[in-house]
């Protein structure tokens, strides 16, 4: 793995964090020695795009919660995140504000009633949008991965839909699948 490479796990970002605990970003890039940060780009409340409202189960145009990130690996961004909730979970709480949570948002969302039972993930490649290249310091010929996480409650209601956008040859995805 070559230095620039990132490997990353889903399971700490579906998990509320202990009381006092950093964020899953920060704990993840700490414990292999380097430094994970974010900027919060945009927080407030806009009409949904139509692939958030399928996966959140609401209607084009319903209003939501949108959080935009841009993720950072030892001060190189990394990551272009945007996490929607349904305005109904969200409205006028932290999430829709712009500023850090502490312990993160999964660890907001379970002191509000609001914990993750199942994640489902969409990964595909592609080549990156003008802005997301220029966002992630790449190159005009570098590929982007993009994961669609929507993650859904005990009851299998869709409580958060994150799009995250990375420079493909800076990331690895991870994946411990348990049968049984």
């Amino acid at each position: 793995m070559g230095t620039g490479e990132w490997i990353s796990t889903s399971i700490p970002y579906l998990t509320p964090r202990a009381k006092g605990q950093t964020d899953a970003w920060a704990a993840e890039t700490a414990a292999q020695g380097r430094r994970g940060s974010q900027r919060i780009l945009h927080a407030g409340e806009a009409p949904a795009p139509q692939e958030v409202s399928e996966r959140l189960g609401i209607g084009e145009n319903d209003m939501i919660i949108i959080r935009r990130r841009l993720m950072l690996l030892d001060g190189r961004p990394c990551e272009l995140t945007d996490t929607y909730y349904p305005a109904d979970i969200a409205r006028d709480t932290r999430l829709a504000e712009t500023a850090k949570i502490p312990g993160g948002a999964v660890t907001y969302l379970a002191g509000l009633g609001y914990i993750a039972a199942r994640a489902r993930e969409d990964i595909s490649a592609r080549m990156p949008h003008h802005h997301e290249r220029e966002s992630l310091c790449a190159s005009d010929d570098e590929p982007v991965l993009q994961v669609v996480r929507t993650t859904l409650d005990r009851d299998n209601k869709p409580i958060q839909v994150d799009i995250m956008i990375m420079p493909a040859n800076r990331r690895r995805l991870q994946y411990d699948i348990r049968i049984g």
